[in-house]
């Protein structure tokens, strides 16, 4: 009887500790909500674009209304620029476009002694810290009890005039090198979680000097913007993506940074530029 009672607790606690395995495996993705999540269409394919209203709460609640009413739809990439930006919206000075209020810069918040985020870096070229909340690079100045969202490829921000609350609708994809410069002096408001090829070939309207210019008529359009929740269900592409507040992801960083592999039989400074630190995504339907 007592071999028996010990087989049956041996027999549960494996599956116990398999049922606590699978959940930790779970909970290393983080599903994303479609009431957040947008489906940009292009003419040649689809970007899902997760937004950050927990960082820029105001910019967000516009471009969502924007987006609802079709504001976005039909309208062109009227400045993309190779290794630099996509940005795209109403023309300039259109009824469309003067429309929209303007909003107030959220290009920082605040923090205090209990904010916590995924660390990757000290003493990055732009700020004391850097990092991840919520799947988002940020940068962090615990001196000035700052933190901000970080210009790396794929994120989306409002573009602005001179003056730094005069964002409305017009925003812009960051398609190559990370733009870091730009931190702090504009919104970021979102990040492209699938589709950036699609992003990628997005026609450029500027030339090298001397070559033919881009005609309006070839700059690439877009097709429909909706929020996920809004399309269909069966159209949907629903997302998850890596969870940055679980322990396995700041186990990958470490293991990112001492580089162990034999590939690397010279090994480099044991640094990650945030911008280089991927947060991978799956598609989940």
């Amino acid at each position: 009887m007592k071999i028996k009672l010990i087989l049956v607790m041996s027999t549960l606690l494996t599956i116990f500790s398999a049922a606590a395995q699978t959940s930790k495996i779970a909970d290393q993705w983080r599903t994303l909500d479609s009431e957040r999540t947008v489906l940009l269409t292009l003419p040649h394919g689809k970007v899902v674009i997760e937004l950050a209203p927990q960082f820029s709460p105001k910019h967000v609640e516009q471009f969502i209304k924007l987006t609802k009413a079709g504001h976005y739809d039909g309208n062109k990439f009227y400045r993309v620029i190779d290794g630099f930006v996509a940005q795209g919206g109403p023309e300039d000075g259109s009824r469309q476009d003067k429309l929209v209020p303007t909003l107030t810069m959220e290009g920082d918040f605040t923090t205090d002694e209990n904010w916590q985020f995924t660390k990757i870096q000290e003493d990055d070229l732009f700020a004391e810290q850097t990092g991840f909340k919520d799947g988002f690079s940020l940068a962090h100045n615990p001196s000035e009890k700052k933190a901000w969202l970080t210009h790396c490829p794929g994120v989306i921000a409002m573009a602005r005039s001179n003056d730094a609350d005069s964002a409305s609708s017009h925003f812009y994809i960051v398609n190559g090198q990370a733009t870091r410069y730009l931190d702090r002096i504009m919104t970021i408001f979102g990040r492209v979680v699938y589709g950036m090829n699609h992003v990628q070939a997005i026609t450029r309207t500027s030339v090298i000097e001397g070559d033919t210019p881009v005609a309006e008529k070839n700059y690439t359009s877009m097709t429909s913007m909706k929020m996920m929740s809004d399309v269909p269900k069966e159209q949907q592409i629903l997302l998850a993506v890596k969870n940055t507040e679980h322990p396995a992801f700041s186990e990958m960083i470490e293991k990112r940074k001492r580089r162990e592999n034999a590939f690397f039989y010279k090994k480099p400074p044991p640094v990650l530029d945030i911008c280089q630190t991927p947060v991978k995504s799956r598609i989940v339907n």
